[in-house]
């Protein structure tokens, strides 16, 4: 028989609610996700109430009539000039809780608030083969691309490439670094070097593109550090002067044992000489060095994204997941 359950759009989100919000999701992905680690509690407060980028959150939590929290879904609207079409859900139900119609409910929410805020296209992602996964077809998701996600273990590498593929000659290039905010004297080269992002596989997603300048490249770089999170980054600087590829990390608050890959890019121009396994060679020997306590780096990369999934595999990463990403595509009203 199913459950009384109220919808409450949360318009702040009091550290209470954040609890709610987090057991939900670490149940959820404790029963679809086993191994894989869920955010810890300052992670999701910090998620649910500090600014983003280029961006807003709409948020709804699902509780029975005692007040148990069993569902949540949050709205992420893009708002740069080449995203302001899309949102990003994020739909979780409590396993003990589902079949009850919750996340039917809370994605009739959600389409209506992409109707109102005038989105086009709505992207989920879903664990493959998972009760996500099935939701989604429910509900007229169509498929739009396949993620590999790889794990490298820091305790199991194999010590001799990447030393060699680290220290290996690149003539006209050299290696800097950084973490947090871009040092002033490399922030226009940089936000030139993350516009190469835009060509990365992205299979059938309405995804649009983002344009990078010196200012968006310092913001978000703060978003990150107000959340409590860290960024490592290091590049490859030609003797011109302009960043020629580069690799980031996060490093998640609360000293997380698993690190997360954010953007990797080679400029096009400078593509064909190895430099993205340079950049993530040098990256590994780093985290070894200066964040002893990090014992594995997770990434994900699409299916046909060939050239960096070689990459990735040559450093040692190895498969062990795979993720769906779906879209709905909202009709006006």
């Amino acid at each position: 028989m199913s459950e009384h359950v109220h919808l409450t759009a949360l318009h702040a989100v009091p550290a209470a609610d954040a609890a709610a919000w987090h057991q939900v999701v670490a149940a959820s992905m404790a029963h679809d996700l086993p191994g894989v680690p869920a955010p810890g509690p300052e992670q999701i407060h910090a998620q649910l109430t500090k600014p983003t980028l280029d961006s807003h959150r709409l948020t709804w939590l699902a509780t029975t009539s005692d007040g148990a929290a069993v569902g949540v879904a949050g709205l992420r609207l893009f708002t740069s000039s080449g995203r302001d079409h899309l949102a990003e859900l994020e739909l979780h139900i409590d396993p003990a809780h589902r079949r009850q119609g919750t996340g039917s409910r809370l994605l009739s929410a959600v389409v209506a608030a992409c109707r109102t805020e005038n989105r086009r296209s709505l992207i989920v992602e879903a664990p493959a083969d998972s009760p996500g996964e099935a939701f989604c077809e429910r509900w007229s998701f169509r498929l739009a691309l396949t993620l590999d996600h790889l794990v490298l273990r820091l305790d199991q590498l194999d010590e001799a490439a990447i030393l060699r593929s680290a220290e290996a000659g690149h003539p006209g290039y050299r290696l800097t670094e950084w973490t947090g905010t871009v040092p002033d004297d490399l922030a226009d080269a940089f936000a030139t070097a993350k516009n190469a992002m835009n060509d990365m596989p992205v299979g059938d997603l309405d995804y649009g593109s983002v344009d990078w300048d010196a200012d968006r490249v310092r913001a978000m770089a703060q978003v990150i550090a107000d959340r409590g999170d860290m960024l490592l980054t290091i590049a490859a600087v030609h003797d011109d002067g302009t960043i020629a590829g580069f690799t980031e990390i996060l490093l998640p608050q609360g000293a997380s044992p698993r690190v997360q890959q954010y953007d990797t890019a080679v400029v096009p121009a400078h593509r064909g000489n190895g430099l993205g396994l340079w950049v993530k060679a040098a990256m590994v020997q780093r985290l070894r060095a200066e964040h002893p306590g990090v014992v594995e780096v997770e990434t994900d990369n699409a299916d046909d994204n060939v050239h960096m999934l070689a990459v990735n595999h040559a450093l040692g990463f190895r498969s062990y997941r795979r993720t769906r990403e779906f879209q709905l595509d909202v009709p006006a009203t």
